[in-house]
């Protein structure tokens, strides 16, 4: 079985392209769920301009689509980090103090 060679900088920048890109696609998602055109518009564009190295980079050698897997992993997780880092159930109801 033919094994291609990879290059540890392109696999890094692949990883780090997808990993941006997918968070950047979260923050998007959310604006778009926020109904907040501004950011969705913003964030959409930016996505579209990060895709564009990883897809690039793995079209020419099949063996970079296992880093762009990576990012997108780590990109979801991160983001999605992000976005619940308060708390995510509402505190409890006060109760009555006793005079």
């Amino acid at each position: 079985m033919w094994i291609p060679s990879i290059d540890p900088l392109v696999a890094a920048g692949v990883v780090a392209a997808t990993a941006a890109t997918d968070a950047v696609y979260v923050m998007f998602t959310s604006a778009v769920s926020a109904r907040k055109r501004l950011p969705a518009a913003t964030w959409s564009s930016v996505w579209y301009m990060l895709s564009s190295f990883a897809v690039i980079s793995y079209t020419s050698n099949w063996a970079y689509v296992v880093f762009a897997a990576m990012g997108s992993w780590i990109g979801a997780y991160a983001s999605m980090t992000y976005l619940h880092r308060g708390a995510s159930h509402p505190p409890p109801p006060l109760t009555p103090m006793s005079q």
